[in-house]
């Protein structure tokens, strides 16, 4: 029953580096990035559709990045999305394909984007918390109701509290890494 916890904890703890890593992705680092993309959604025919799956995204050369819609009449409408998202870049249409220059960044900017990254982090780590403080609560009341033995549970809090320390160092991994990208020129 403990282990059943512990592999719970794991998939909870995965699906929250997963989050992350998306998290990551739509934050621009001066290059251009399809995932820059993933949060805007576009008002396709009253569904909110994200853009990836109404057109070809591509990098076109190191910092333009080119949307090609499947359905040409909905070109507008994608280009009107990401002007108004928070990516801050203005997209231009040639009537065919919309074309997003990623500028250099400031380095002003870059700073902004590393506290964004750092903040994103910390929520992050939180949620780690968060997932090893129930673990520790399901772990105690099974110890509480005799489910497990004190030593069983002892051990278990152990691991749970290992497993925590991994995903919030590979977390300061991915952040320092973030972090790196962003205030390289």
């Amino acid at each position: 029953m403990k282990l059943d916890i512990h592999v719970l904890l794991k998939e909870q703890m995965d699906k929250t580096i997963e989050a992350l890593k998306f998290e990551f992705g739509t934050i621009r680092a001066g290059r251009a990035n399809p995932s820059m993309l993933d949060k805007v959604r576009v008002d396709y025919y009253g569904t909110p559709t994200p853009v990836n799956q109404m057109a070809a995204v591509a990098v076109a050369e190191g910092r333009i990045l080119t949307i090609t819609p499947w359905d040409k009449s909905s070109i507008h409408d994608i280009e009107k999305a990401i002007a108004e998202s928070d990516i801050g870049i203005a997209p231009t249409n040639d009537g065919s394909i919309i074309r997003i220059a990623v500028p250099q960044l400031t380095e002003e900017r870059r700073k902004e984007l590393a506290k964004k990254v750092s903040k994103s982090s910390e929520t992050f780590k939180i949620r780690i918390r968060n997932d090893r403080r129930d673990a520790n609560d399901e772990i105690k009341k099974m110890e509480k109701a005799g489910d497990l033995a004190e030593d069983e549970a002892k051990r278990a809090l152990e691991e749970v509290q290992k497993m925590t320390d991994e995903y919030i160092k590979e977390i300061e991994n991915l952040t320092s890494e973030k972090e790196k990208d962003i205030m390289s020129v």
